[in-house]
């Protein structure tokens, strides 16, 4: 593998057999990698597709493939369908993302599998879990879509998806959670089991707190942008030349910004000194918090605002994340070579394990770059390595 970890690896022994494409799969053992595990991507010949697309999808590989191998080979000959077998059979987790019944035709669905390795985690990430829509194709956005969080997210009548692939990432992470409750199950009972995640359902969790709230009060939430807020300051701010969000969200934080501001008209009302009461008067209060967030430079409030506990929030843009203090100062940002060579620095996983962060200098592997190693340790010599690629087994 390219680069060694010198973060926290707490998942160091565990091998993952990945065969994925597009976000959802990948994020899953970008996880895993991110933490410690082996995996090796099992990519068809001439490399996952995901690799070339454009626009929007030109970042997918490189933030999701990071810290892994990778072995090209052609699944739909028998040969090569027997060494990505080989290749389970000494694996502790696979994990796939391929439409319903894809991994079944071709013999490497969890039944099959787990017949030679019952120590196996095979991690199914779909658009639905089993049920009516299960043989549906699922998108992130058709998930957004049918689960409401685009209705949530867009104006009324205009339904907006969100501004990243989040469900596909999140629905990942369910299904990293899945694969550690199951390593932790396999502690007491040895043996291995089938978990799914899914973009629908983890939409329908993302929004359950609209659903809540549907059941507590009565009545619909509204999308976001029509929302009636919980709090009364709680927006995106004009200031001189740069938008910037503030929020006051307890009753000790509305003093501190009455004080902070030398508000002492709003201080003196006392009608207004709880919160669910200054939600009420919003359209009396929030001009005169308008004119005054005006008269600042966003800089020079920033300035006001840091170190006083008040939630602030300049509005960034995806670029600015490259140059940001904090990111690169506590290693929230890890090196990696692009495949054309370039340097950059994309997100490291955002946790901390024992005051160390997860990275690395991860370049992100050439297609089947590591298909000698890994078949030498399957125990093939090099003569029948490349009797492989000349018949085009291999990469």
């Amino acid at each position: 593998m390219s680069g060694e970890q010198n973060g926290p690896t707490p998942l160091a022994g565990l091998k993952v057999i990945e065969f994925t494409h597009m976000v959802m799969g990948p994020t899953v053992g970008a996880i895993l990698a991110s933490l410690g595990a082996e995996v090796i991507r099992v990519e068809p010949i001439g490399g996952d597709r995901t690799r070339n697309l454009v626009g929007s999808g030109s970042g997918y590989f490189p933030m999701y493939n990071r810290h892994k191998q990778s072995i090209s080979l052609n699944l739909k000959d028998p040969e090569g369908l027997g060494i990505a077998r080989q290749l389970v059979e000494g694996a502790d987790i696979l994990v796939e993302n391929y439409r319903p019944g894809a991994m079944d035709r071709l013999g490497l669905g969890y039944d099959a599998l787990s017949k030679a390795n019952e120590r196996l985690i095979y991690a199914s990430e779909k658009g639905f879990l089993p049920g009516p829509y299960e043989n549906r194709t699922a998108l992130d956005e058709v998930a957004q879509m049918m689960g409401g969080l685009a209705y949530m997210t867009g104006p009324p009548g205009q339904p907006l998806r969100a501004g990243s692939s989040v469900i596909d990432v999140t629905g990942g992470m369910f299904g990293v959670i899945a694969i550690l409750a199951a390593v932790e199950e396999r502690h007491r009972t040895g043996k291995g089991q089938k978990v799914q995640s899914s973009l629908f359902e983890t939409t329908v969790y993302m929004i359950g707190q609209h659903m809540a709230q549907m059941a507590v009060t009565g009545k619909a939430a509204d999308p976001m942008p029509a929302r009636i807020s919980a709090w009364a300051i709680y927006d995106v701010f004009q200031t001189k030349d740069e938008p910037i969000f503030i929020g006051v969200v307890t009753d000790a934080l509305w003093e501190k910004f009455c004080k902070l501001f030398a508000l002492d008209d709003l201080w003196a009302d006392e009608s207004i000194r709880e919160n669910n009461n200054r939600v009420a008067a919003r359209d009396r209060i929030m001009p005169q918090i308008r004119d005054l967030i005006a008269g600042f430079s966003r800089d020079k409030l920033i300035d006001k605002l840091e170190g006083t506990g008040l939630p602030f929030a300049p509005i960034a843009r995806p670029e600015d994340m490259f140059d940001d203090p904090h990111l690169n100062e506590s290693g929230g940002l890890e090196p990696v070579t692009l495949a054309n060579g370039e340097q950059t620095k994309l997100p490291t996983l955002p946790i901390e394990m024992n005051g160390r962060r997860p990275s690395a200098p991860a370049q992100l592997s050439a297609i089947g770059e590591h298909s000698d190693i890994i078949l030498a340790e399957l125990g093939l010599t090099a003569d029948q390595i490349q009797a492989l690629r000349i018949s085009g087994i291999l990469d």
